[in-house]
């Protein structure tokens, strides 16, 4: 009950942070926009090939997005080094530090882990766990263990051509659990369990309140529930993005802006 709450606690404030920011963002944008009788660009012709769908970086305008790809083309792998493009990105783009400075807010009203004490140094104890939990678990599950068991981190996100929304989310859940090779077959998601695994592991060394088997349980379970619900949140953000609020991909590029293949 206790972990439900917490995850329930974690995702409730993950989406009202990030809208709004995200409302923040877009009045912005709307403040700025194309002034009056400047050309609109058409959309671009399909070429016969297909190509990868765009992602925008950042879900909910929020949370990098540097992992998501379009399932609906032919599988080509990753390098290594591509995948530690990936962790990178997702570990260091600029909205990941305001949302550890939140998060670390929330700790801090909760008193989670009380041997940090209040006030100023106890929110900078706070807002470094909190960005170093993001960073090292990003490292771990998308770019060294990937790396090592030759597993692919990406998402592949099936989009609304391939199905309903029941299965589309079943599908988005499914993901922690399963993960395609680099040889392009599937297997058990060991870069999600290891990875989170290790970083749960790693961050005994600076949670001095929480170091026993149920808490490290209870971490590593709402690290994977947690990516869980975010692979929901990239299957379905493009379509809340289009319908709620008629926004195209101007924002959007293909996966860590790799060039597209030439056609022969």
């Amino acid at each position: 009950m206790t972990i439900c709450l917490r995850l329930a606690r974690h995702t409730l404030f993950s989406c009202g942070f990030c809208l709004a920011v995200m409302t923040s963002a877009w009045a912005q944008e709307a403040g700025g926009s194309t002034p009056a009788g400047a050309p609109i660009q058409s959309s671009p012709t399909p070429a016969q090939n297909p190509q990868p769908e765009k992602q925008d970086k950042r879900v909910f305008g929020v949370f990098p997005n540097y992992r998501t790809t379009d399932a609906n083309v032919p599988f080509q792998p990753v390098t290594a080094q591509q995948k530690l493009m990936i962790g990178l990105k997702d570990s260091f783009d600029w909205p990941v530090y305001p949302v550890a400075g939140a998060f670390a807010a929330l700790y801090q009203i909760e008193d989670q882990n009380r041997s940090f004490g209040q006030g100023m140094a106890g929110y900078a104890r706070r807002y470094g766990t909190a960005l170093g939990d993001q960073v090292i678990g990003n490292m771990m599950t998308e770019s060294i263990v990937p790396s090592i068991l030759h597993q692919d981190p990406r998402y592949f996100r099936l989009g609304s051509r391939r199905g309903g929304a029941l299965f589309r989310t079943g599908y988005a859940l499914s993901r922690i659990f399963v993960s395609r090779t680099d040889a392009g077959g599937t297997t058990f998601n060991f870069s999600e369990w290891l990875g989170n695994a290790s970083a749960v592991a790693i961050s005994n060394a600076y949670y001095p309140d929480t170091r026993t088997a149920s808490d490290n349980a209870e971490r590593l379970f709402i690290a994977c529930a947690t990516d869980a619900f975010s692979q929901v949140m990239k299957e379905f953000w493009p379509d809340v993005k289009r319908k709620l609020f008629h926004k195209g991909d101007a924002g959007a590029q293909p996966l860590l802006s790799m060039p597209q293949a030439r056609v022969h």
